[in-house]
């Protein structure tokens, strides 16, 4: 499984804000850990910039040359997410930039491939490891855990089960096992004392 470190991203986006529609579509796959084909199926309407929400509930993809949305990934994956001031201001900005927007209309009515496309591009001018369009969620992920979050509390945002964050990025826990035993110790220390 490959991330980048925010410091990666963060050279990957300078890269990346030459081309304003680009730029923001990683912004909101890095800061909210969302899915390819749920960033592809943003509306204006899925925003509540009051609240500083997003709401999940549909994803894009397409089928035989036709724009289909559908349910997202599973049940868990229906969900809202509180998201940073800065990148409400950033998708307000974005907003104002498009001619003719309707609540309902796609705010990124790019395809996967230039996506793909764009990654590379950027990856190239920032001098970055190449990582895929997915590894953007790993690397929401990882920086929430770096930033002491449990694993119950990533789960519900990024729309998985618990035991699946806890499993599939345990090695990036690894100062958690021995915060958690040196806790352990200092509280015996003080029971036995």
């Amino acid at each position: 499984m490959l991330f980048w470190t925010r410091e990666e991203y963060t050279k990957f986006s300078e890269a990346m804000m030459d081309k304003p529609l680009s730029f923001y579509a990683f912004e909101v796959l890095y800061w909210c850990g969302i899915r390819e084909g749920e960033l592809l199926a943003l509306t204006p309407a899925d925003f509540d910039f009051e609240k500083r929400t997003l709401t999940i509930n549909k994803s894009y993809q397409r089928l035989n040359k036709q724009d289909i949305i559908t349910t997202p990934k599973t049940p868990k994956s229906n969900r809202v997410i509180q998201i940073p001031q800065f990148l409400c201001d950033e998708l307000q900005d974005y907003l104002k930039q498009l001619y003719g927007v309707e609540p309902d209309s796609r705010m990124f009515p790019i395809s996967k491939s230039y996506l793909y496309r764009e990654m590379d591009r950027g990856c190239k001018q920032a001098g970055v490891k190449r990582i895929r369009i997915h590894d953007l969620r790993h690397s929401h992920i990882s920086l929430l855990i770096d930033m002491g979050f449990t694993a119950l509390a990533i789960a519900e945002r990024v729309g998985h089960e618990s035991i699946d964050i806890t499993y599939r990025y345990a090695h990036l826990f690894p100062t958690r096992q021995v915060e958690m035993a040196d806790k352990l110790d200092s509280l015996k220390n003080e029971k036995g004392a």
